[in-house]
């Protein structure tokens, strides 16, 4: 046999089939792969082996500014003498823009051309930032909130010149190309400027750039040794060494110095151990320039003195020009010191200037810190940033022309700045044609800056014009406010005279609207004071005083219209003033209760006369409790209050009473009922701010008010927890708290409730001072702005918390938000939908603001961590467009001002079926190329059910877009919900092609609309019946909410006609969204009605319902207010399941959602089923922005397509959300889910095809993500993987192949010599048949002794032996 084996390996047939066989079996076209390698022209990773010419150099950074454009910025600011641009990386967010406000730092390398280290060690340092954008928080952080610029090489003559492995500078290439040493060209504080400006063109451009950036803090990257080397490098003396010469910021120079030495492996040692200086020795690796040796004309010094930017010296090696494979070392170990060094541009003090008449931004304005003789000015958008050691200063902003304004005792704190902006008053003379004004600010020597008890002396002449030379030049008297001259009380017509007028005295300043109305039709006045009293501002917060809740509580009233007067007055003058009006925006509602007040009795010291409103009811007991769910039905006043808090992002307020005197604070209530202290979360915050009034009113802070009343009682330090004093349940002050962002106190402030009109002068006098102290307390805490670090928009809604407070706040609709908080270290997480939250920590500090900014990161990755693969579609301008248009409805006053730019002409009156039909029809023949009718069926006495399609293509099948269902009138007694979808047909017909946004809403999606299911029951009820059941039903008295029943085992009786019909249209179209009207309550309620332990995606259904209550006036306020039936409370946020409210089988809801897998919502539009037809105007106004709002609403969530790999479209693909809801893919492949905010996990089955899953994120406010989804033909085989079956089974087939070869090859050798086999073998045939035939026999015996034996198994045995 071994013979034949080695016979068959030396055939060559035999080999070459073998071979071929194999390579079969190894190489299959089935499992060829393609690999992709990095796209050319992309820069290739960083190697750290290797030095970059100038044509390399070049290629680098324009490759890498190329990649990154979204941060990175590659421009020249001048030219080399032999004419090499002199690059400069330009690395933030939005590189190709000036942010405001925004620090700008620097990093100048190869001045000296030989000394090379830090020219690549400063490309490094680019490509580190721009790869770790987004990966690293500190980098993200880093590049978002400084403006980096990043010159690698000032020389780049000097380095063509120079050679590698030149330690000592023997080659040349220091200087440039005209032999001038550039870090001894730049004009010298003793010695002027001295080198001809021709031959120094690298110097000339640097000095240029240093001017128009000003930068604020920057390095200087050298080699010869290592240290850092810090201003001044030279004296008056240029003695040439040991001469310490000391700038007025020695102290903080040597902190920048000690940062970058300190985070140096070797630096910080203080032993560089240089060969040519083997005993030099720097203390903790730092140094005075001149000590070290003298240097006339250097940049760091120039930078200093003319710059308004503070440079060091960074020398990074004893080689100037080390071998190359040193340069990885020299990253490693530059690398933490570099960045550590980048974030010391954020200490200290940072803000804006503004004039205070105009608030427009001044430049040139001269900051000035007492006991530090150096000043810097202000940048072209009046920012400014004065790095400074921790510690406390008196700060002086000045230019002439203003009136200089000081900040004292203003406290620097390690780590972040601190913000302190100055508003500027001009200075008017009284003849301006002869005289001028400046400011003058002498500032006392100290040799320690940081000693607290610094000061300055702040002195304001006037001095004569250059026309006037000759006039005498006097003193301007001492500024005095003014004060409220007229005191008396206003009723109501008194004070809309006094507000209007005011309003039109300062309009520039003031903005007069009502936030309501009183139950006798009063307005709520509200006037408004800011330098922009309109709108929001980015970044201002918003502050509100609240004044005669309780009519005849009436000192709160006539002090809010005084300190009106005053801020009115006093602004541009007074810089207190002035600086409130400009940063604030201060709400005041002189009068809460109009009709109480006009009942209420002057003279009157304890009485109740006129406290309530005109229905009874005390308004500071009408808000929705925390602990008691009050019966008392809310008022005009309560609602419109509650609808005004939830609409402006207030921070504090104040809400003025009388009676007593003290700052109460919350909680008011307790849970036990009992009074004892009830404590908020932010206890400590509500003390800070009552004391701050308390302390200005020089009565209350005595803590013994009212003894001739109430012997006895006192508070100490005038304030008092409200539940401590007295329980009071439905609480304005608490409901603040806990619903909105807002921080409240009640003020009670004096023990008269309604005094004389003459001793109002006096109570004006006691509290001026305490109004405006409680105002400035807004600016305390924290504020910032939450981002996108994406695209650096801002974020609504997202959640700021403070670690071991138990009360967060929400950003507002542009992402800005205030926290107020007490003096301490804490640590802010900022939280969004769809983002990973980031958590700072932040120092705050007493009586000014920390700016806390957040740069949230989407969550664009699968669970590995990786991008989400697969195609990814490509947007063409219009759909960038229309996701512009989504989010711009969705944030801020966007649907508001939509609202308002759509208003229609209406007559509103019920209509009946003929009626009905006729106004449909009539909107076809009016509008037919965006309408269309169509019938669903008949009602039981006949009445068609129609459906009214508003679509750019009715008729036309278009599955790439949303399908919403707007249904009504399913209750026949309750018909305002068709009367209201009637309406909103008429309005988007009638703008369509007039309003850009109704116009693109009306193209992108197809929209349908049923005005009325059971016009049967429609023709039954009666109007003016809130509660009447007449014509609920349809004709056969079924209520048709309670028969749809998809399986036809849970009906008992064939469905009725109207229901059919609607089943059939639910079933057909492919809805996204349903939105259903009805009556009876004001609520929102999403599915199910059917009592279910749990519902799949509730966070998805709870969230659509709450879009619809938050844009609805009353809705979101969570107060039914339906006595009529018995459903009275408070619902938070208007929201709640169906069967919370009613439950019941068969509705149409269910349906939808099991069935038509589409969410319906039902909105109750208001308490009456059957109101007069007068009301509906009205209902018209509060319900039109909700259903537009849910026209928006379903662009988005999550939207796609999926298909094969061919690009084939896969129809009734299974498209499961989150593990649980099923959507099926239509005509197209088109998909489209509604989901709430936040991450979901997206699966995609299809028969044959594998599984695909995907994370998407969705957002509150932008469009739904398009996404493709291709599968791959199913891989499994008897389910295992159809690589694995196919190598088994081509190994089978290869190895029978090989088999059979061999027994042919065995077969044919012992044939070539045994001729005579055959021969042989039929001699011996009679001999093989007995043979044959013994062993057949053998065998059927086996067989028969084995067949008993096989039946004798145990059951268990067989099992076994199965599994085996």
């Amino acid at each position: 046999m071994a013979d034949t084996w080695k016979h068959l390996w030396t055939t060559p047939k035999v080999l070459l089939l073998l071979f071929a066989l194999l390579l079969v079996f190894v190489v299959s076209p089935g499992d060829a792969r393609l690999h992709r390698t990095r796209s050319a022209g992309l820069p290739t990773e960083e190697t750290y082996n290797k030095y970059y010419n100038f044509l390399d150099l070049t290629e680098r950074l324009r490759s890498l500014a190329q990649e990154y454009p979204h941060i990175a910025n590659l421009s020249s600011i001048g030219k080399s003498v032999d004419g090499r641009e002199l690059w400069v990386m330009r690395i933030t967010a939005d590189p190709n823009t000036d942010t405001p406000g925004k620090p700008k730092f620097k990093y100048v390398g190869n001045m000296h051309g030989d000394e090379t280290v830090s020219r690549q060690v400063l490309v490094y340092l680019v490509e580190y930032l721009l790869t770790k954008y987004g990966e690293e928080t500190r980098i993200s952080e880093l590049v978002n909130s400084t403006d980096i610029y990043i010159m690698p090489s000032m020389n780049p003559d000097g380095f063509e010149k120079s050679r590698e492995g030149d330690c000592s500078g023997e080659t040349g290439g220091r200087n440039n190309a005209k032999d001038m040493d550039l870090n001894r060209s730049f004009p010298d504080q003793y010695d002027g400027t001295s080198v001809d400006s021709k031959n120094i063109p690298e110097v000339m451009a640097v000095i240029r750039w240093i001017q128009e950036k000003k930068f604020v803090l920057s390095g200087n990257l050298h080699g010869g040794t290592v240290v850092a080397s810090y201003p001044f490098d030279d004296s008056a003396s240029h003695q040439r060494q040991g001469h310490y010469s000391q700038s007025e910021d020695d102290s903080l120079f040597r902190h920048l110095a000690l940062v970058y030495s300190h985070n140096h492996p070797v630096m910080k040692t203080g032993i560089p151990n240089c060969p040519d200086t083997p005993d030099e020795v720097f203390r903790d690796g730092i140094t005075n320039g001149a000590q070290w040796y003298d240097v006339s004309g250097g940049m760091q010094d120039y930078n200093y003195l003319y710059g308004n930017c503070l440079e060091i010296t960074l020398e990074l090696s004893c080689c100037k020009y080390p071998p190359a494979d040193e340069l990885h070392r020299e990253w490693d170990l530059n690398k933490e010191s570099l960045l550590a060094y980048i974030e010391q541009v954020h200490i200290g003090v940072h803000g804006f200037v503004k004039d205070a008449v105009s608030g427009a931004a001044l430049a040139d304005v001269s900051i000035v810190v007492a006991g530090i003789r150096h000043n810097l000015t202000t940048g072209k958008y009046g920012d400014y940033h004065r790095l400074l050691l921790p510690g406390t200063y008196n700060i002086t902003a000045v230019s002439p022309g203003y009136s200089a304004m000081t900040h004292s005792r203003v406290q620097v704190m390690e780590g972040k700045a601190t913000e302190l902006n100055f508003t500027l008053a001009p200075v008017v003379s009284e003849r301006a044609d002869s005289i001028t004004v400046t400011t003058t600010t002498s500032v006392p020597s100290t040799s320690h800056p940081n000693v607290s008890n610094s000061s300055s002396s702040t002195q304001t002449t006037v001095v004569p014009s250059e026309g006037n030379k000759s006039s005498t030049p006097s003193l301007p008297p001492e500024h005095q406010t003014i004060q409220p001259q007229e005191f008396r009380h206003h009723n109501y017509a008194d004070m809309e005279l006094f507000l209007r007028k005011y309003n039109s005295e300062f309009p520039t300043i003031t903005h007069l609207y009502s936030a309501g109305r009183s139950v006798e039709n009063r307005e709520l006045y509200v006037m408004v004071i800011s330098d922009n009293p309109a709108v929001h501002e980015h970044g201002e917060p918003e502050f509100k005083y609240v004044g005669n809740m309780h009519g005849n509580e009436v000192v709160g009233r006539e002090l809010l219209l005084n300190l009106i007067e005053y801020l009115c007055r006093n602004y541009g003058s007074d810089p207190e003033v002035t600086g409130l009006v400009n940063n604030t925006r201060i709400h005041i509602m002189p009068s809460m209760n109009p009709d109480g007040y006009e009942v209420a009795t002057e003279g009157d010291v304890n009485g109740d006369k006129g406290r309530n409103n005109s229905n009874d009811y005390d308004l500071n007991r009408n808000f929705p409790g925390q602990f008691v769910t009050t019966s008392q039905r809310r008022q005009p006043e309560t609602l419109a209050v509650m609808n005004w808090l939830k609409s402006i992002p207030f921070v504090l307020s104040a809400n003025l009473h009388g009676g007593f005197l003290v700052v109460n604070y919350p909680f008011d209530d307790d849970n036990d009922g009992i009074a004892h202290y009830s404590k908020t979360p932010d206890d400590e915050v509500f003390r800070q701010v009552a004391k701050a009034y308390s302390q200005e009113n020089p009565l209350m802070h005595k803590g013994h008010p009212c003894e001739g009343m109430y012997p006895g009682k006192s508070f100490e330090d005038g304030i008092t927890n409200g539940a401590q004093w007295y329980i009071v349940s439905g609480g304005m002050q608490d409901w603040n708290y806990l619903n909105t962002n807002c921080f409240e106190v009640t003020i009670e402030l004096g023990c008269v409730k309604y005094p004389l009109a003459k001793e109002l002068p006096k109570y004006w006098e006691q509290n001026r001072r305490a109004l405006l102290q409680f105002l400035h307390q807004v600016h305390t805490g924290v504020k910032g702005t939450v981002s996108d670090l994406g695209d650096g928009t801002g974020i609504p809604n997202a959640t700021i918390s403070v670690e071991r407070v138990n009360h967060n706040i929400t950003t507002a609709h542009r992402g800005d938000y205030w926290r107020l908080l007490i003096p301490g270290t804490y640590s802010i997480t900022a939280s969004a939908h769809g983002y990973t939250p980031v958590t700072i920590y932040a120092t705050v500090s007493k009586d000014r603001v920390e700016v806390v900014d957040f740069r949230l990161t989407r969550l664009h990755t699968d669970s590995s961590g990786q991008s989400i693969s697969g195609p990814q579609p490509t947007q063409n301008p219009s759909e960038k467009e229309f996701q512009s248009l989504i989010k711009e409805l969705s944030l801020g006053q966007g649907l508001d001002e939509l609202v308002r730019m759509t208003a229609t002409e209406s007559n509103f009156r019920y209509r009946r079926s003929k009626e009905l039909s006729a106004f449909l029809r009539g909107l076809t023949l009016n509008f037919p190329k965006i309408t269309y009718l169509h019938s669903l069926g008949q009602s039981v006495e006949f009445r068609t059910i129609v459906a009214l399609e508003i679509s750019n293509k009715p008729e036309e099948a278009e599955p790439s877009e949303p399908k919403i269902r707007f249904v009504a009138g399913i209750h026949g007694n309750a018909p305002v919900g068709t009367e209201l979808l009637l309406e909103f047909a008429a309005f988007l017909c009638i703008n369509y092609g007039k309003n850009p946004a109704i116009t693109r809403l009306i193209n992108e999606t197809r929209i349908f609309i049923v005005p009325s299911v059971n016009p049967d029951g429609r023709e039954q009820a009666v109007e003016k019946q809130c509660t009447s059941k007449q014509g609920m039903t349809n004709a056969n008295g079924k209520d048709l909410d309670t028969d749809f029943f998809g399986n036809a085992s849970q009906r008992v009786v064939e469905a009725q006609p109207e229901s059919r019909a609607m089943m059939n249209f639910i079933l057909n179209k492919g809805f996204t969204l349903s939105v259903a009207l009805d009556g009876g309550s004001l609520v929102a309620t999403y599915p199910y009605d059917k009592p279910v332990q749990t519902v799949e995606n509730e966070g998805t259904l709870k969230y659509l319902a709450s879009v619809y209550a938050n844009n609805h006036p009353k809705m979101h306020l969570g107060d039914t207010g339906c006595s009529n039936n018995g459903q009275m409370g408070n619902i938070p946020d208007g929201v709640m399941r169906a069967a919370e409210r009613q439950s019941h089988m068969g509705s149409m809801k269910d349906f939808s959602m099991d069935f038509g897998h589409c969410p319906e919502i039902t909105a109750y539009t208001g308490c009456c089923l059957f109101p007069p037809a007068e009301h509906l105007s009205t209902l018209w106004d509060e319900n039109k922005k909700p259903l537009l709002s849910m026209l928006v609403e379903v662009h988005k969530g999550v939207r796609g397509v999926v298909r094969d790999k061919s690009g084939k479209p896969i129809v009734g693909a299974i498209i499961v959300l989150n593990g649980g809801v099923r959507v099926f893919t239509s005509e197209g492949g088109y998909f489209h889910a509604l989901l709430a905010p936040g991450n979901h996990n997206i699966e995609a089955v299809a028969d044959g095809y594998q599984q695909q899953r995907q994370k998407v994120v969705v957002s509150s406010y932008e469009a739904s993500s398009f996404i493709i989804i291709e599968f791959d033909m199913d891989n499994s085989i008897f389910g295992l993987p159809r690589e694995f079956v196919v190598a088994s089974a081509a190994a089978s087939m290869t190895a029978l192949v090989v088999t059979a070869c061999i027994i042919w090859c065995v077969c044919a050798a012992k044939s070539n010599r045994q001729k005579d086999g055959f021969h042989r073998l039929r001699q011996h045939r009679d001999e093989y048949d007995d043979e044959i035939r013994l062993t057949s026999m053998g065998s059927k015996k086996s067989l028969l002794a084995h067949e008993f034996q096989d039946e004798s198994e145990s059951d268990e045995e067989t099992l076994y032996a199965n599994k085996i």
